[in-house]
């Protein structure tokens, strides 16, 4: 299968919390009783038949989605206009998207793109767009990760005059550390909380060594959109379905208010079953035992 990196390069504190938490209490309502799977979970059937890929999606028990793979003003072929009237007859909304944001993200910071996500993005009802990954070469110091909060909030505030809002996806490359600080507590203090949100890839936080539920203490409300993806018991490199790896998911999920939780989207990116008896087992674990948690 084709990995996150390869595919974005192929296609170019608690009592602060305390405070926040009414307003914490209204974000995490309806709208996180809904389970989400990113697309790219299915990458390698999508290009064959994306009509059909779509259908199972909703019948495995998903009723949001999280697109990938713009290039060419398509989408594995199909426009936006005719992705949104798949979707849409499959009872799917496309909540946010992941687009290749290096043109703006680097020296040059060139629009061109962005317009046209933001386009197809309006087209299929996005409520955010998402930076999936950095390039190598934009985040080798400190200093490139200060310059990219910059940039978040240049894309963010362009985004909210669309109508949109503007999120960042994590791996473990952002724990790096630099004198004491890591890239990713650098994005999280530099960047605008009404303007820039992060979508927090549980997994590799985990991976990176680190505890979610920390994080959204030291940073209440910033974490919008979470990736669901659980880490494979013997094997930490490997996905599984969520509820059978090591990831301890309820813990995570009672503290969805503090953190600002808004969707839940299921990930995974190997598997070891059917890819379709896999995303159905994920969805079932976190409406049924996740969610719940929510409140």
């Amino acid at each position: 299968m084709t990995s996150r990196r390869s595919f974005i390069q192929q296609t170019a504190m608690a009592a602060a919390g305390a405070l926040v938490l009414p307003h914490l209490s209204c974000v995490a309502s309806a709208q996180t009783k809904k389970v989400g799977l990113q697309l790219y979970t299915l990458r390698d059937e999508l290009p064959k038949d994306p009509r059909k890929v779509i259908a199972q999606v909703a019948a495995a028990g998903y009723e949001e989605v999280e697109l990938f793979g713009y290039a060419n003003n398509k989408f594995w072929g199909l426009s936006p206009q005719e992705l949104e009237q798949i979707l849409k007859s499959n009872g799917l909304h496309a909540i946010s998207g992941h687009y290749d944001f290096t043109d703006f993200l680097g020296p040059e910071g060139k629009t061109d793109k962005l317009n046209s996500y933001i386009e197809a993005a309006t087209t299929l009802k996005h409520q955010y767009l998402v930076v999936p990954y950095l390039a190598d070469n934009l985040r080798q110091t400190a200093d490139d990760y200060k310059k990219l909060a910059a940039k978040f909030n240049q894309a963010a505030e362009i985004c909210k005059k669309a109508g949109l809002r503007f999120g960042y996806h994590n791996h473990a490359f952002e724990f790096q550390d630099f004198n004491g600080v890591t890239g990713y507590e650098i994005l999280l203090r530099e960047t605008d909380p009404d303007l820039v949100k992060f979508e927090i890839d549980l997994y590799w936080i985990v991976k990176a060594g680190k505890d979610p539920v920390e994080l959204f203490k030291k940073y209440p409300g910033k974490f919008s959109l979470w990736h669901v993806k659980d880490m494979d018991k013997v094997d930490s490199t490997k996905n599984t379905e969520v509820g059978n790896g090591s990831i301890d998911y309820k813990k995570i999920f009672a503290s969805a208010k503090l953190a600002g939780l808004e969707h839940s989207i299921v990930e995974q990116e190997n598997f070891s079953i059917d890819p379709f008896v896999s995303i159905k087992e994920s969805a079932n674990y976190t409406a049924k035992v996740l969610i719940p948690e929510l409140g």
